[in-house]
C-alpha cells in the first residue's frame, strides 16, 4: 500500500469493553454528538437499541442510514446498508457491534469486513466491540466463562485501530444496570445472570479488557518511538540487556506447527497473540510426508486446509513443505529461517498420535535444544 493511500484511507476507533451494557455504544453516540456540535459530519451507518431507552435518546439527535432489509427464511433482518453509507459519504461513520455476523445473503459474511470497504473509501469509523470477540483470546474466553463465542474479529482488525476507548464499568454497577432491565429485556435476565454475567466472570473479562486496551496502546507507542525521527538511542536499554552499542537485538520469529488436530486452532490463536506482545514475525508450517499434499487423506487434508486458511485470516504467514521425518523438517526449516520460538501442540492423554513412533513434542524438544520451544497442552473439549 503506498503512502497515498495510507494516508487517504479512513481511520478506526474501537471502544472496547468487557460485556453488553457497560456503555460501549452511548460513548460512542455521545461522543458523535460531541463531535457534531463542532460542525464534523457525522452519521450512525448502524446502531442496535436493545431497548434501552438511556441509549436510544443519545441516537435520536444524529443522522441515521436506514438499514437495508434482507430476507432470509421468510423473516426481514436489518444490516448495515453499506452502499448506501458510501453514497453519503460523511466524515465519520458510527457503526454498533464491529463482531456481527450478517444474515446470509448480505454482500460480506462480516460486518468488520463492511467496515473495511468504509475505510478503503477514506471514510472514518468509530465502533464498538467487546473484548470477548477477539479472535485470539477465544481459548481464553472459554476457560474463563465456559462459553464459546462464535463471532469473533481477527486481531489485525484491532490493531489498525488509530484509537482504542476503553469503556469501563464495575461488574457490581453492571450487574445493577442487568436486573433493573436497563441491558435486556425482563425475560431475559435471568438467564444472563447464570451465563454469561456472573460475578467471576465479570471480574476476569474486566481485567481482560484492561489489559487488551494498555497492549493496544503499548503496540501504538512502540510503533510511534520506532518511526519517530526525534528518538533518542536508547542507551540504558541497550546496556542493560548487555550488549554494544550498535549491535542489534535479534528479531523474534515464531514457527506455529500445523497438523490436522483439532487442537491447533488453538495453538494458532496462541502463536499470534504471543507474537503481537513480541512484536514478532509469524509463520504457521505444515510438513506433509506424502509426495504432494492432495495425497493426504480426504479429511486430514480439509482439516489442515481449514487450520491454513485460519492462520491466514490472523495474517499469518502459512507455509507447505514436505519432509519423510516431519519433526526434523520442522526443525531445520526454523534454524534455516532463523526462528526463535516453534510452538507445538501437545496432544491430550489418550488421544490419537498423529505421527508414528516417538511422541512428536518429545522429539521437537530433543532436536530443537538451541531453540525455544513452547509446548501447548491441549486442555479443552469445547466443539471444534
Amino acid at each position: 500500500m503506498s503512502s497515498d493511500e495510507l494516508n487517504t484511507r479512513g481511520s478506526l476507533k474501537v471502544y472496547l469493553g468487557y460485556a453488553a451494557g457497560v456503555g460501549k455504544t452511548f460513548q460512542m453516540l455521545a461522543d458523535g454528538q460531541a463531535t457534531v456540535q463542532h460542525g464534523t459530519d457525522v452519521v450512525v451507518a448502524y446502531f442496535e437499541p436493545h431497548a434501552r431507552a438511556d441509549t436510544i435518546a443519545q441516537v435520536r439527535r444524529l443522522e441515521l442510514i436506514p438499514h437495508s432489509k434482507i430476507e432470509y427464511r421468510g423473516k426481514a433482518f436489518g444490516e448495515m446498508d453499506t452502499d448506501a453509507v458510501l453514497k453519503r459519504r460523511p466524515a465519520i461513520a458510527l457503526v454498533d457491534e464491529l463482531a456481527h455476523t450478517n444474515v446470509p445473503g448480505s454482500a460480506r459474511a462480516k460486518r468488520w469486513e463492511d467496515v473495511q470497504i468504509l475505510l478503503d473509501a477514506g471514510i472514518e469509523v468509530w465502533t464498538t466491540l467487546n473484548v470477548q470477540h477477539i479472535e485470539s483470546l477465544n481459548d481464553q474466553i472459554w476457560q474463563i466463562t465456559g462459553i464459546q463465542v462464535r463471532e469473533t474479529v481477527p486481531d489485525w482488525v484491532v490493531r489498525q485501530a488509530a484509537e482504542i476507548v476503553a469503556v469501563d464499568v464495575t461488574p457490581d454497577a453492571l450487574l445493577n444496570r442487568l436486573k433493573r432491565g436497563a441491558v435486556y429485556k425482563p425475560e431475559m435476565v435471568q438467564k444472563a445472570l447464570n451465563g454469561f454475567f456472573k460475578g467471576s466472570n465479570l471480574g476476569a473479562l474486566r481485567e481482560l479488557a484492561l489489559r487488551q486496551a494498555a497492549h493496544e496502546v503499548d503496540l501504538r507507542q512502540s510503533a510511534y518511538d520506532e518511526n519517530s525521527a526525534f528518538q533518542l538511542p536508547r542507551i540504558s536499554e541497550t546496556r542493560k540487556a548487555g550488549r554494544f552499542e550498535g549491535e542489534q537485538q535479534t528479531k523474534e520469529h515464531i514457527l506455529i506447527h500445523i497438523t490436522a488436530a483439532p487442537s491447533t486452532a488453538m495453538l494458532i490463536r496462541r502463536g499470534r497473540r504471543v507474537a503481537d506482545y513480541l512484536q514478532a514475525d509469524c509463520t504457521a508450517l505444515f510438513v506433509h510426508r506424502t509426495e504432494k499434499m492432495t495425497d493426504l487423506p480426504p479429511a486430514e487434508h480439509e482439516a489442515i486446509e481449514k487450520h491454513l486458511r485460519f492462520a491466514r485470516s490472523l495474517q499469518i504467514e502459512t507455509r507447505i513443505i514436505p519432509g519423510a521425518d516431519v519433526a526434523k523438517t520442522v526443525v531445520e526449516y526454523a534454524r534455516e529461517h532463523k526462528i526463535t520460538q516453534i510452538f507445538v501442540a501437545q496432544p491430550p492423554s489418550g488421544a490419537r498420535q498423529w505421527f508414528r513412533g516417538r511422541n512428536f513434542a518429545e522429539n521437537i524438544v530433543r532436536l530443537a535444544q538451541d531453540l525455544q520451544v513452547t509446548v501447548v497442552a491441549d486442555r479443552s473439549h469445547k466443539p471444534a
